[in-house]
């Protein structure tokens, strides 16, 4: 019988491993910034051109390597990190599995530039499909520079399903940021199409942080560190009122390696409760120093995944760390167990003291201003024949001072006051009215309509923004002062994507300088207090759908908008506005439900009303 199973040959051993370990030009980027921090550099350039689909660029001073290791690291599973088994427990370094280089050789055009400190000359490689086409020396400075060039020009299916350059420069920009925020003291540099995009100086972790977020974070950072047997905690976390419905910006770094661990976002979103909602996110950048040999990183081929010998430990202490954060810092109420209550001051040991206090905090102590007023004996001619007869008599009992404050006594008789109460608890139970200004109650023929305004505003507005996005036209209004915002680099990559469907909408956006872009118009129908902060919350919102579901772009454009710009619970119509509203959800093609899935409105007949009563 003929054997079948045979060694595939390494170019095409490579390029099966590349699928796992490259799967797009951010997941290249990552592994040569790893690289690079791996070879002790300082500083660190990232080119980038056609988001990475034409050219991925990473220049490093590291050491370099000998024209040996140039071309030993283009085989798989050659590495310098580890030698024995026993090295995978102690790992302190990004790479070990000596996978990358290969990969990315495999499926791309690699340009690798190297010398050490102690070479004249350094060595350049030219590698295309896992094959070498060029190894000679060359004059470079001390350092390494690969340059990865028309990605999965081989493997063109791959190529195909990269998604647009706004969305994959999204990706790389978030790697970027994984990589400078594990190691602050080394300066970073992103170049997109020529055009600087950071220019990061080595310095404290909270200088990295804004330099990557911007100025706007600077005062929501919260100083978070404790220090354990079992692992040391250091970082920053932000203030409640800064949470967003958005995860993104929530970084976990142990051992200064990014990791993504749902478990250790619990911990953190718990030590928050009670602070924020429920949907939210708070910000944090937390660094976990533990012992490597209590971790495996060998989980996954991204490295983004931990499996920890003690997660309840950990859990703990991350929790408890964030709660003594946040109370240190006045951000969550705290007993102060250390305040010694006996040299504080007895305020009843003085009663007139006592007295100001209570005058001072409390509303029903509050008396009128003190001062001399003028006479107004004979103020009643400027009105004789107008006023009441009783006006100019003084109630018996009253003092002077308190008879000042009966100037202008009511007229209303008390069959007067009777009929005002009967026509105000009469004025809801007309056919259509309000309950807490956040229900709509309508009388039908067969039985009563209660209307959720809020779900019913949504997905009355859903309806007509996708039908605008789909004819591609849509209202807009002037602004009478055009608002500039600046975004970080993600989010402005991710309005250069939208801004085709943000025009159908009736957003008139403009680029306005680097990362800046400059609102001249919004939606015509859309009621807007703040053009900036609806533009934020529909990027926040987006965002949010993005990541907990499966929309396409326009879709995913409407359900955002109309969540941001719908009516809010606890906002007043009128009887016109209530009417309106309903006749607007029953014309559209599905008024059941919201865009979310939720109710819009609930019918109770007649007859479930008799059975209240048991009629």
């Amino acid at each position: 019988m003929p054997d079948f199973i045979q060694l595939l040959p390494d170019a095409i051993a490579n390029q099966i491993a590349a699928g796992e370990v490259v799967q797009r030009p951010a997941s290249a980027l990552k592994e040569l910034l790893e690289n690079a921090v791996d070879a002790g550099a300082t500083q660190i350039q990232v080119v980038v051109k056609e988001a990475g689909k034409q050219l991925i660029q990473v220049i490093d001073n590291g050491k370099g390597m000998s024209p040996t290791d140039a071309r030993m690291s283009f085989e798989r599973h050659a590495t310098s990190k580890i030698r024995t088994a026993q090295d995978l427990f102690a790992i302190r370094t990004f790479g070990f599995r000596g996978e990358a280089m290969a990969s990315i050789a495999a499926v791309a055009q690699v340009e690798l530039k190297t010398r050490t400190q102690d070479a004249e000359v350094g060595s350049l490689i030219h590698i295309e499909g896992s094959e070498v086409k060029k190894q000679e020396p060359v004059a470079v400075p001390v350092g390494t520079s690969v340059a990865m060039k028309n990605l999965f020009f081989n493997v063109p299916a791959r190529r195909n399903f990269l998604k647009s350059n706004p969305v994959e420069m999204r990706h790389i920009v978030d790697e970027f940021q994984r990589v400078a925020l594990s190691y602050p003291e080394i300066a970073f540099s992103l170049y997109q199409q020529d055009l600087e995009t950071y220019n990061l100086l080595p310095g404290k972790l909270s200088q990295r942080i804004v330099g990557l977020f911007g100025k706007g974070i600077q005062n929501q950072l919260v100083p978070c560190e404790e220090e354990t047997p079992h692992l040391s905690i250091k970082g920053y976390v932000g203030k409640p009122e800064y949470a967003k419905k958005t995860r993104g910006e929530q970084f976990f770094f142990v051992n200064n390696r990014y990791i993504k661990s749902s478990y250790l976002h619990h911990a953190v979103h718990t030590a928050f409760e009670g602070l924020i909602q429920a949907d939210q996110h708070p910000f944090y950048v937390l660094f976990l120093d533990i012992d490597p040999a209590t971790i495996d990183i060998n989980v996954h081929p991204t490295k983004t995944e931990i499996k920890f010998e003690d997660e309840r430990t950990i859990y703990a202490v991350i929790r408890s760390a964030v709660k003594q954060a946040l109370g240190a810092h006045q951000v969550m109420p705290a007993l102060d167990f250390s305040m010694d209550v006996n040299f504080q001051e007895n305020w009843t040991k003085n009663p007139q003291t006592s007295l100001d206090v209570d005058r001072e905090y409390s509303y029903k102590t509050y008396n009128t201003p003190e001062f001399q007023r003028a006479s107004v004996s004979g103020w009643e001619r400027l009105f004789e024949g107008h006023a009441p007869q009783s006006t100019s008599q003084q109630s018996p009992g009253f003092s002077d001072q308190e008879q000042e404050l009966l100037t202008f006594p009511s007229r209303a008789t008390a069959g007067e006051v009777t009929l005002a109460l009967q026509q105000e608890a009469a004025a809801g139970t007309g056919t259509t009215f309000q309950v807490e200004k956040s229900y709509i109650v309508a009388q039908m023929s067969t039985g009563l309509l209660i209307v959720d305004q809020q779900l019913a505003h949504e997905r009355i507005l859903y309806e007509r923004y996708l039908k605008q996005l789909q004819s591609t036209h849509g209202a807009s209004q002037q602004c009478l002062f055009p608002t500039a915002l600046t975004l970080n680099p993600s989010d402005f990559a991710l309005v250069m994507d939208m801004l085709p469907e943000l025009t159908s909408l009736g957003f008139q956006v403009e680029e306005f300088g680097k990362d800046s872009v400059v609102i001249r118009g919004v939606p015509a129908e859309t009621q807007v207090k703040n053009e900036k902060e609806l533009f934020e919350g529909l990027i926040e919102q987006f965002k949010n759908f993005k990541d907990e579901l499966s929309l396409d772009k326009k879709e995913n454009l409407a359900r955002s908008l109309s969540k941001r710009s719908a009516l809010k619970k606890g906002q007043k119509l009128d009887t016109q506005e209530m009417e309106t509203l309903v006749g607007q959800l029953f014309a559209c093609p599905n008024p059941n439900y919201s865009p979310s899935g939720n109710k819009t409105f609930v019918k109770l007949d007649l007859t479930s009303i008799h059975a209240f009563f048991a009629k």
